[in-house]
């Protein structure tokens, strides 16, 4: 496999097939890249592919009755988006934008179909990441309803340390924290909340700020108290 292709070795729902499989994936795919805020899917239009980050950054958002803005995740490398349009046909979900420069490869509906059908290791694998994104949205919804600003914020932080942030010495770090206004739309709470429960949240020794970095002392600590 050519050093081109082989971030597909990475993607969770391809990491149980043999190298000659996904050979072929690689084959049937095509390569696209994104500059900064493209959009490159829309909510409402008709799905038709599987999307996966070669390298680079999306936010999922839709948008809620009052027009605002509501960011549902945020993905990178080796990350896999519009699944749910591809296998059951309906309009996206969802809008998908690029938050910096990104490369992603597509693979249309047809062809990912056929792969499911010859490998189904692909649908357990599949079925598990939704389960996952199943449970995120379980906890955003959970944190929107019954929690304060300062247990949305603590969620959010949450989120993203499960989804990029990086394990170093005990210490939780998430890398290119999304800009302050991103993070209000990920908790449902304005810009002006967030920048005071972070600096809270770092006078107390829970997190460390640093240009773009977050810094988690004490990962199971900081889950318990906001879990």
């Amino acid at each position: 496999m050519s050093n081109s292709t082989d971030f597909l070795l990475y993607v969770p729902i391809f990491s149980d097939l043999p190298e000659d499989t996904i050979a072929k994936i690689a084959q049937v795919g095509s390569t696209r890249t994104y500059k900064k805020d493209s959009i490159i899917l829309m909510e409402d239009e008709v799905g038709g592919a599987l999307f996966i980050i070669v390298k680079g950054k999306v936010k999922v958002t839709r948008t809620s009755n009052d027009g605002r803005e509501v960011i549902l995740n945020i993905l990178t490398d080796s990350d896999i988006f519009g699944e749910m349009a591809l296998l059951d046909g309906q309009t996206r979900s969802a809008t998908v934008t690029a938050m910096e420069d990104s490369e992603i490869f597509i693979i249309q509906r047809n062809q990912f179909l056929e792969f499911l059908k010859e490998h189904p290791e692909i649908s357990i694998a599949l079925m598990q990441e939704l389960s996952k994104r199943l449970r995120t949205a379980d906890m955003q919804i959970k944190s929107l309803s019954l929690k304060d600003a300062e247990g949305k914020v603590a969620t959010v932080i949450l989120q993203l340390a499960n989804d990029i942030g990086k394990i170093k010495q005990g210490i939780v770090e998430i890398d290119k924290l999304p800009l302050q206004q991103d993070l209000a739309n990920m908790a449902g709470t304005s810009r002006e909340t967030i920048s005071r429960t972070l600096h809270s949240f770092a006078k107390k020794g829970l997190i460390e700020l640093e240009g773009s970095k977050l810094r988690i002392f004490n990962y199971e600590k900081f889950k318990n108290m906001f879990s």
